[in-house]
């Protein structure tokens, strides 16, 4: 089968059953969704969510977070993973906002990254959800679905995007971005894949090496 061929089994699957995925993040706005992005990164979407009420009702705007300082910023965030950095770069990241942007999100990739904390994964997907553009962010979900389905050889998550970039159409990347980040989450899983449930498994290669190693 040619990577062409699993490209369109994978997305033709996915649209016909899964035909407008989306986050499972919780926000209100691009700002709230850029900070449950940054707090998301090795950490559960369900443990952020269970932090962010709380955190969105104190500083719902970036002038708002803006103002705050560590040690009442710290006490939102402390049971999500790495919080000390995460803290400071929220702080950090909101009076950017404020100073340069107007507290707004822009809508560029390269405004995106200037941002403390925020890097390539992070600006694709607040531009693929707030402002629909055609990035996929590549996490480890993705990564390791794309390598298991055949979609990608690329040895870092830049090449893998070049490579799901090249085959997927700017109008599909936002929802494919969800598609393979649900897979890896429910059923492609890091250990213990439920490859017998698995509806892809048919042009699967991990599967294939796995058969061939019995």
């Amino acid at each position: 089968m040619t990577t062409e061929e699993r490209y369109a089994r994978t997305i033709g699957y996915f649209e016909r059953n899964n035909p407008d995925p989306r986050t499972e993040l919780h926000y209100g706005t691009p700002f709230q969704l850029l900070v449950a992005t940054m707090l998301s990164a090795q950490c559960t979407d369900k443990r952020v969510n269970e932090s962010t009420p709380p955190l969105f009702e104190a500083y719902p705007t970036a002038a708002s977070m803006a103002g705050a300082d560590f040690e009442t910023l710290f006490p939102f965030i402390k049971s999500i993973s790495y919080p000390n950095s995460k803290t400071r770069h929220l702080l950090e990241m909101s009076r950017m906002l404020v100073e340069e942007f107007g507290g707004e999100v822009p809508s560029d990739i390269d405004s995106l990254t200037r941002l403390p904390g925020v890097g390539r994964k992070t600006a694709s997907v607040v531009l693929s959800i707030v402002y629909n553009q055609p990035y996929m962010a590549v996490d480890t979900h993705v990564f390791r679905v794309s390598h298991r389905l055949g979609l990608s050889e690329g040895k870092t998550p830049d090449a893998v995007q070049a490579d799901l970039h090249a085959h997927i159409s700017e109008d599909i990347r936002p929802r494919a971005h969800h598609w393979l980040i649900l897979h890896g989450r429910y059923m492609c899983t890091a250990s213990r894949p439920k490859c017998q449930d698995c509806p892809l498994s048919s042009w699967c290669l991990y599967l294939e090496k796995q058969k061939g190693k019995e």
